[in-house]
């Protein structure tokens, strides 16, 4: 980081923050490039300190019911966070602006902020069973306000909303990374993180990764993290890191992209922006031969994932977003090793998948009597307004394009034809997919999710229930559809 004149965080799990070795280094550091902040972690040191009995295998513990915030009540939660701040101001001379970990429950991050007044938080890309961890269906990168009992539920309100942005970990492969593992018992991991032979130690990978951060269209900006997990160590850190700085560092040179800690990001975002804005991630390109394109597009109502392959086109992944949700872990402590965090699906094409057959909403038409795919060429995709994208699919042969715009609230589809076709949205699912849909009307599908009820409305256009399968069918009006995408929140 030095040699290429590189800033950055340095987040400190409490028995880090206590080793002198560790004082001695960052201490040196400029504080006008590196950031020394709050990593989550709880361990034996700091619960002991609290006054509260160890109830780990080890000094350190991973288990989400030890060695997380999750595991303790909200008092205990307080205590930690007490004992950590007291210590770190007596080694560095003030409080840290950044407190980051794979997961933090709402009611510590809350603390934190009106206590501490923090600026910044930061959790785990999205994953399924990873480590006994599963955060599934929140906003999927760059960063978002959450809600106040729930941290990794978006909140739609400023009132309701922790003001703290927490941005999303370890630059999830956009393509892969969402469904790679279906049929198994967890997910594998693609990102950023420079151990990983494919992905963040892989220099094709890399190359490829930063083309599109820089090249594709964000909406509103484009974000993503590189760093790793000190427990590693060097060797398995080193290729990755000495493929990714210099190319940061051209990057920065050559003023495409904007280098900074996670305090400074979470000052610039609460400086734009007072409710969650719409972003996206644009994957115009993918690796090697592959024909692949994704988008994810976020909001504080909702998130969605279109994505491209053989010509095809559908809606990979759809999740809204409410505030009211809570977290089970808001008021009572985990008591099992394994911790989740979920939004409320209307598309899954991971959990509703199997080995066999793949879940997702796809574009199909009617031709000659047979319900077929839609085949188009490559989208053009762009944001023409802000909090809007607009996205041009070229349909083949000579049906024109498809239309689809995303704003915060809806989203709009519709064709500019050359000649009659009769589109559609068909979701298919794997066979005893557990699926969250009480009644599939006209208008409206109404749906539960951990006792969570929710709806999605069609304010142009129909749903009809699938006779094939539990899915459904959404059917166009006037050769248009509009979904409202606010009906969990309302």
């Amino acid at each position: 980081m030095k040699k290429y004149n590189l800033g950055g965080s340095f987040l400190l799990q409490y028995d880090a923050l206590m080793d002198p070795r560790y004082q001695k280094l960052l201490k040196s550091l400029p504080r006008g490039s590196f950031e020394i902040g709050a990593w989550w972690e709880i361990p034996q040191p700091l619960v002991e300190k609290a006054g509260l009995k160890w109830r780990g295998r080890y000094p350190w513990d991973w288990r989400a019911n030890i060695g997380f915030s999750t595991g303790y009540t909200p008092k205990e939660r307080e205590k930690l966070a007490d004992v950590y701040m007291a210590d770190f101001k007596k080694v560095f001379g003030y409080y840290p602006k950044s407190v980051a970990s794979w997961f933090i429950d709402a009611h510590t991050l809350e603390y934190l902020y009106r206590k501490y007044h923090i600026v910044a938080s930061a959790n785990c890309k999205d994953q399924y069973g990873t480590d006994g961890y599963t955060l599934w269906g929140g906003y999927w990168n760059q960063a978002y306000y959450p809600s106040k009992i729930n941290a990794y539920m978006p909140a739609q309100n400023q009132q309701n909303q922790i003001p703290v942005p927490i941005f999303r970990m370890l630059g999830s492969d956009p393509v892969r990374q969402y469904d790679d593992g279906v049929g198994k018992s967890r997910q594998r991991v693609v990102t950023l993180e420079p151990v990983y032979k494919f992905g963040g130690g892989d220099s094709t990978w890399v190359n490829w990764f930063f083309k599109q951060f820089v090249e594709g269209e964000p909406t509103a900006f484009a974000y993503t993290q590189a760093g790793q997990e000190n427990s590693f160590t060097w060797d398995a850190m080193a290729k990755g890191f000495e493929i990714q700085m210099p190319l940061i560092a051209k990057l920065r040179d050559e003023n495409k992209i904007r280098v900074e800690t996670l305090a400074a990001s979470g000052k610039w975002f609460k400086d734009h922006y007072k409710l969650t804005p719409a972003t996206s991630v644009t994957i115009n390109n993918d690796i090697d031969t592959s024909s692949k394109k994704t988008v994810w597009f976020d909001s504080r109502f909702y998130r969605a994932n279109l994505l491209w392959q053989n010509g095809t086109l559908e809606f990979r992944d759809i999740h809204l977003f409410n505030e009211s949700f809570p977290s089970e872990y808001e008021t009572k402590k985990a008591t099992t090793n394994e911790c989740s965090f979920f939004t409320l699906p209307i598309v899954d094409g991971y959990v509703w998948s199997n080995a066999d057959k793949l879940a997702g909403l796809r574009f199909e038409a009617i031709l000659n009597g047979n319900e077929i795919l839609l085949k188009g060429g490559d989208p053009l995709i762009t944001s023409p307004a802000s909090g809007k994208l607009h996205i041009l699919w070229p349909l083949k042969p000579g049906y024109g394009s498809l239309v689809i715009e995303m704003d915060e609230k809806n989203i709009m589809i519709r064709t500019e034809r050359k000649k009659r076709l009769n589109w559609f949205l068909d979701l298919a699912v794997a066979d005893n997919a557990k699926l969250p849909f009480k009644d599939i009307g006209k208008k409206q599908i109404v749906c539960e999710f951990q006792k969570m009820p929710y709806k999605l409305t069609a304010i142009k256009g129909y749903f009809k229930k699938s006779t094939k399968d539990a899915g459904f069918k959404v059917y166009p009006e006037n050769d248009g559809l509009v979904l409202n995408m606010m009906s969990a929140s309302n």
